[in-house]
């Protein structure tokens, strides 16, 4: 049983059921109807539908009066703004992460874990260039996406070979095999950083480098005292050599302080 769960004795259920069908409406990417959402669900289409209601209400989903159909709603986008504004993590690994993408002329991201599974990205900056790769705000990946992954696993000090079923589910244009993907989690655990040469997006390079969370802070076990990380995005063949390493090592140091100050906040 992870932390998370321990401490969540008495969940309030309309609570959890409200942020399903959230969830469920946002991964559709299309409107749906009461009966679709309680079926994929298992809410009982009465209840489903006075959820529904209510978030409409609200603004948090939007109905098609006419299809009787439902999306995510405006004051979601609201909420997406002010969470940029008033986050800690975010508003601190932007002042980063603009600097990190002019100096060494990559895109670069911070990305924080949602649940045990998945990682979203939280923040973002461009290189002053005509040309950048492109990370789009609130994009969502396997947690054990790239180097994204060898970061959080090498923090939870879990035995990889734990994880092999999860890897093996991941969409690699250049699969690795699973002992080079250990290799480059052990590579992870001794240095601070980790790098994707090639391996999630083909000519590629993804390196990424831990914030480490404060003490008191709920972890899932399978994040141990990693839920966010710094990443930098850029073309392999640009990503080679001193360029690579200054740019990993810089990416490390930045990640270190954002680790250092949510510690000192914490005492």
């Amino acid at each position: 049983m992870n932390t998370a769960t321990q401490d969540l004795r008495k969940p309030v259920v309309a609570v959890q059921r409200a942020v399903q069908i959230l969830r469920y409406l946002g991964s559709a990417q299309r409107p749906a109807g009461v009966n679709e959402v309680s079926r994929a669900l298992g809410i009982v289409p009465s209840t489903c539908q006075h959820i529904l209601k209510t978030l409409d209400h609200d603004g948090l989903v939007s109905e098609d009066k006419v299809a009787k159909k439902y999306q995510l709603g405006p004051t979601l986008l609201r909420f997406a703004r002010d969470m940029v504004g008033s986050n800690d993590f975010v508003r601190n690994a932007q002042v980063v992460l603009d600097p990190l993408a002019a100096t060494h002329q990559v895109t670069t991201a911070a990305i924080w874990r949602e649940g045990t599974d998945r990682i979203i990205v939280v923040a973002k900056a461009n290189a002053p260039v005509n040309f950048s790769l492109h990370v789009n705000i609130g994009s969502r990946f396997p947690a054990l996406t790239s180097a994204i992954g060898h970061c959080f696993t090498a923090a939870s000090g879990l035995d990889p070979d734990y994880l092999r079923a999860p890897f093996d589910e991941l969409h690699w244009q250049n699969q690795p095999d699973f002992e080079a993907w250990k290799d480059d989690v052990a590579f992870a655990r001794e240095n601070g950083y980790a790098v994707d040469a090639g391996y999630y997006i083909g000519g590629i390079t993804v390196v990424a480098a831990p914030v480490h969370d404060p003490a008191h802070e709920p972890m899932h076990e399978a994040a141990g005292g990693c839920s966010r990380a710094l990443v930098a995005l850029g073309l392999s063949a640009q990503l080679k050599g001193p360029a690579l390493t200054s740019l990993a090592l810089d990416l490390k140091t930045k990640a270190a302080a954002l680790s250092e100050s949510y510690s000192a906040s914490v005492l």
